[in-house]
């Protein structure tokens, strides 16, 4: 079975293409948000694994106005990536929905007064979301409080933004939430994502492979419980252990509690739960990268994840896999 480009699952550059008629390249985004297990909300010190510097790049710093950062990412996405032609303002920081709904709406707008930027997609954790908030989103999606906006894609018209809420989700158990100290639980990401497809809100989610207490068996047995989530897309990573956080502490005192892939072990891994996952999900990322200063080893070498693309191809042919070849 084929999708979109010749993959073996659905990719999420195939999304934008095929409804846009091209590529849209996210620049990323820090407009000084906090966490609730931060400030003391619901607790102190953030995800056990968390260190966000490790997760954004140079030109994307709180200090930087938002129209100079993405001035300065449009610049470097132009190098690095010649056929973006248009531009998603991606905030991603920390939990981007955690502010009055007026300061929110203030900042997405400003993001998409910029004359490159086509749409926003809005990193957040589900317990920083509610209807108000939502319907302030929603009235960003289908143009309502934005009278006049307008952008030429792929020769046709939008005369509202493309709008894309994602929630870091990180596992399905709570006692996994619970250890890596999220401050939610589970039902509480249901509900989130729920209220957000409710309203028509494009809605993705994070998950990590490989947290404390998880075993590969559990990991496949949560794709029945994402596949029952109206969600639109998934973004997977494998755990990395960075510098200076509590899961590095956490991992020298109990190694034996985590999961931890060889690079041909986690292709083969992200191709059982491809194939278990329903085939209309769009998978935008299947691993994630963070620069080797911020980690004491890196396992797979210095391989790029365009390359890991590839090598999945690869490997799913082989194996003569696809998404949803065993979804149920």
């Amino acid at each position: 079975m084929e999708f979109a480009d010749g993959k073996r699952y659905r990719t999420f550059v195939g999304y934008y293409r095929e409804k846009y008629g091209e590529r849209l390249q996210k620049i990323v985004l820090d407009a000084g948000f906090t966490c609730p297990n931060r400030d003391g909300t619901v607790g102190r010190g953030g995800c056990t694994y968390c260190d966000n510097a490790a997760f954004h790049p140079g030109y994307s710093t709180p200090g930087k106005s938002l129209r100079q950062q993405m001035d300065e990412g449009i610049e470097f996405h132009r190098v690095r990536y010649r056929n973006s032609g248009h531009y998603l303002a991606y905030f991603q920081a920390y939990s981007n929905t955690y502010a009055p709904v007026e300061r929110l709406r203030a900042l997405y707008t400003e993001a998409l007064d910029h004359p490159e930027v086509v749409g926003i997609v809005i990193g957040t954790r589900p317990d920083c979301v509610d209807g108000e908030k939502l319907d302030m989103i929603a009235a960003l999606k289908d143009g309502s409080l934005l009278p006049g906006w307008r952008r030429v894609l792929g020769g046709n018209v939008l005369n509202a933004p493309v709008v894309t809420v994602e929630y870091g989700i990180e596992s399905c158990y709570d006692a996994t939430l619970g250890r890596i100290n999220r401050g939610h639980d589970f039902a509480c990401a249901k509900r989130a994502v729920e209220m957000t497809a409710e309203r028509e809100i494009g809605t993705g989610a994070h998950f990590i492979l490989g947290l404390p207490g998880e075993s590969r068996q559990m990991l496949l047995d949560q794709t029945a419980l994402i596949n029952a989530l109206p969600l639109n897309s998934v973004k997977f990573h494998q755990l990395q252990i960075i510098k200076g956080t509590a899961m590095e502490k956490e991992y020298s005192r109990r190694p034996e509690d985590f999961l931890r892939f060889g690079l041909e072990e986690y292709l083969d891994f992200i191709i059982d739960i491809l194939e278990r996952l329903r085939p209309d999900l769009y998978i935008e990322r299947i691993a994630g990268e963070v620069p080797p200063r911020f980690v004491n080893e890196t396992p797979w070498g210095l391989v790029r994840n365009f390359e890991l693309l590839r090598m999945l191809d690869r490997r799913m042919e082989e194996r003569d896999a696809w998404q949803g070849r065993l979804a149920r």
